[in-house]
């Protein structure tokens, strides 16, 4: 989450093409800053509580009762703890908005590497679960088994390709990590991530354009094809199934909508800013502190998708939500041994309505 000299109040790559001492003479910010003080607190804190509830479930049910079993579910697992990693940064960042950063160097360091490596993992994430449930359908349909994709993504190889995903992450936050400091602007302490002058310029807008490209173009992409081939198999099923197949298509089309709303206005104002920091386009300071709000707001629209990957991938899934009920009627059972109600003796409520012994991918269509 890196932070550029002229736009210290917001935690991401945005170009200066000015010296740190010179900004405040240049363009004074303090109504963006006092914006930021009451509007990024608020939305961090609900992202944090929404994403800390709907995440934490994914993960408990995995570890204390659902097991690893398939790929979706491993991919699943990755994505939820990812969300947790990074909402657990945003406390940090709603401080920094409201009263600076207070917490050293080190902290900084961290935090901000933090953040931009569980972001893109959890975008790489997304682009595994869809490539798997492409594979998933192929499998199913009977098509070629010895393609380089489908030797990939077995159960076998499932480490290697989370590895990947996370080792790619930790190399787009490695910059954060190595460049960020604490500064001392407008009397307050604030994280940035401070660029040599060497990558002012090109080099800085390389490493914002590698991140659109890795944590949004590319699951996009992965995500339209795949599911584009999904809903072309959906609708040559029998006229019987169609209520299934309408059923199908509409979660393929708000997992691909809810993607390109959260994340399409935040990249779009990457990509301006990585331009602006080659061609020095924002010239004007009330078009800056403009382009400053707008990133503070499709940063924080960006953040929601931590809140809704447990919906639309784990929630949606009718064996996942098989195995919610299954764990809190466990629960149930636990708290009803230890405080015995003689008017419940004899009662019991079964909430699952397929064998335990099947085995079905979460996210399934």
């Amino acid at each position: 989450m890196d932070v550029s000299e002229d736009d210290y109040y917001y935690h991401e790559n945005i170009s200066f093409n000015f010296s740190y001492d010179d900004y405040p003479t240049l363009c004074e910010k303090g109504d963006v800053r006092s914006f930021a003080a009451l509007f990024l607190p608020i939305m961090y804190t609900v992202c944090l509580v929404v994403g800390l509830a709907g995440n934490t479930l994914v993960v408990a049910v995995y570890a204390y009762h659902k097991r690893l079993k398939t790929m979706m579910d491993t991919f699943l697992t990755h994505l939820a703890v990812a969300d947790l990693l990074l909402l657990f940064t945003l406390p940090f960042w709603a401080a920094d908005a409201a009263r600076g950063w207070e917490l050293g160097e080190a902290v900084c360091k961290i935090v901000s590497a933090c953040y931009t490596v569980n972001f893109t993992c959890c975008m790489l994430l997304l682009a595994c679960i869809s490539m798997d449930r492409y594979l998933a359908l192929a499998r199913a349909h009977g098509e070629d088994r010895r393609g380089r994709l489908q030797r990939i993504f077995t159960r076998r190889h499932c480490w290697k390709v989370c590895l990947v995903v996370w080792a790619t992450a930790f190399m787009l936050g490695l910059p954060d990590l190595i460049l960020s400091e604490v500064r001392w602007a407008s009397n307050r302490s604030v994280c940035m991530a401070i660029y040599p002058p060497t990558m002012a310029g090109v080099g800085k807008a390389a490493l914002e354009m590698t991140e659109v490209l890795l944590g949004f173009l590319l699951p996009l992409l992965v995500m339209v094809i795949c599911y584009w081939s999904v809903g072309r198999a959906l609708k040559v099923l029998p006229i019987e199934s169609r209520g299934k197949k309408w059923k199908a298509l509409r979660v393929l089309l708000i997992v691909v909508g809810v993607f390109v709303v959260t994340q399409l206005p935040y990249n779009v104002l990457k990509l301006y800013r990585a331009m602006d920091s080659v061609y020095a386009l924002v010239t004007h300071c009330g078009t800056s502190k403009l382009l400053d709000q707008t990133a503070q707001v499709t940063g924080s629209l960006a953040l929601t998708h931590c809140c809704l990957n447990p919906i639309l991938y784990a929630f949606m899934g009718s064996s996942f939500r098989q195995h919610m009920l299954k764990v809190a009627k466990k629960f149930g059972e636990k708290r009803r041994k230890r405080r015995p109600n003689p008017a419940e003796e004899g009662m019991d409520m079964s909430f699952n309505s397929h064998s335990a012994s099947q085995e079905t991918n979460t996210f399934s269509i």
